[in-house]
């Protein structure tokens, strides 16, 4: 198993006022595969992203990554495999607006001992002509395009999104949701994505349904729909 998440509960708060908002999460994710967390607000899946990768600490259970434990790695050794090994990406882009779009994809690679090549990257996202434009040159669809760049160029063994189309309207969101279908298909990477959209797990190998901080479903798609003939 490649991913592997164990037992892992999380609160916040103290006293009273303590919410327990994972209960023991179990769930093994296959190299390869796209998993889509579903879920309505407070499910607790952003939550758990977030401590799949290392941003937020789980108060018990564990994941392991390829074997290795992430609870057991020093702050060092958690940073630097954060930088190595995962690729964020988010509802908003987070650009930085002084850099041109190659650069602000260069960013990740420099992260990366084995970065992909930067211009097939950037045909691939369809950004090579918009290169050395600003972010605030680009629509809303480019800059995420910019955003998903940054976060592939370093090659992740997974990306992990987290409502990569919540700010996007419906034509751009199936662009960008045929674009992380492309990279997982085209390089491999396991991508975990959270998102309230119900339509998105007809995309995906894996579904995930939590509610109240459990899981409630997990189970493989029978058939694939592409990204291209989803509606909603």
């Amino acid at each position: 198993m490649f991913l592997e998440i164990s037992k892992i509960k999380k609160s916040f708060g103290e006293g009273e006022s303590r919410t327990e908002v994972l209960k023991g999460i179990d769930i093994g994710i296959e190299k390869g595969e796209i998993c889509v967390l579903l879920g309505p607000s407070g499910s607790g899946k952003s939550t758990l992203l977030n401590i799949i990768g290392g941003i937020d600490n789980a108060d018990s259970g564990y994941i392991s990554i390829n074997g290795e434990k992430t609870a057991d790695m020093s702050e060092s050794a958690l940073t630097m495999y954060r930088r190595k090994h995962l690729g964020y990406i988010f509802q908003m882009y987070n650009l930085i607006p002084n850099l041109n779009i190659r650069e602000n994809i260069e960013v990740g690679a420099y992260l990366s001992d084995n970065p992909l090549d930067i211009d097939e990257l950037l045909n691939t996202l369809g950004l090579y002509e918009h290169r050395y434009k600003l972010p605030n040159q680009l629509s809303g669809g480019q800059q995420q395009r910019t955003a998903i760049g940054r976060a592939i160029i370093k090659n992740p063994d997974i990306l992990l999104c987290d409502e990569p189309t919540g700010a996007l309207d419906y034509n751009t969101s199936k662009e960008i949701l045929k674009l992380i279908e492309e990279v997982n298909r085209k390089y491999g990477n396991t991508v975990v994505m959270v998102t309230h959209n119900d339509a998105i797990k007809n995309l995906a190998h894996r579904v995930i349904k939590l509610r109240d901080g459990m899981i409630r479903k997990n189970y493989l798609n029978d058939t694939i729909i592409p990204a291209s003939e989803l509606d909603w």
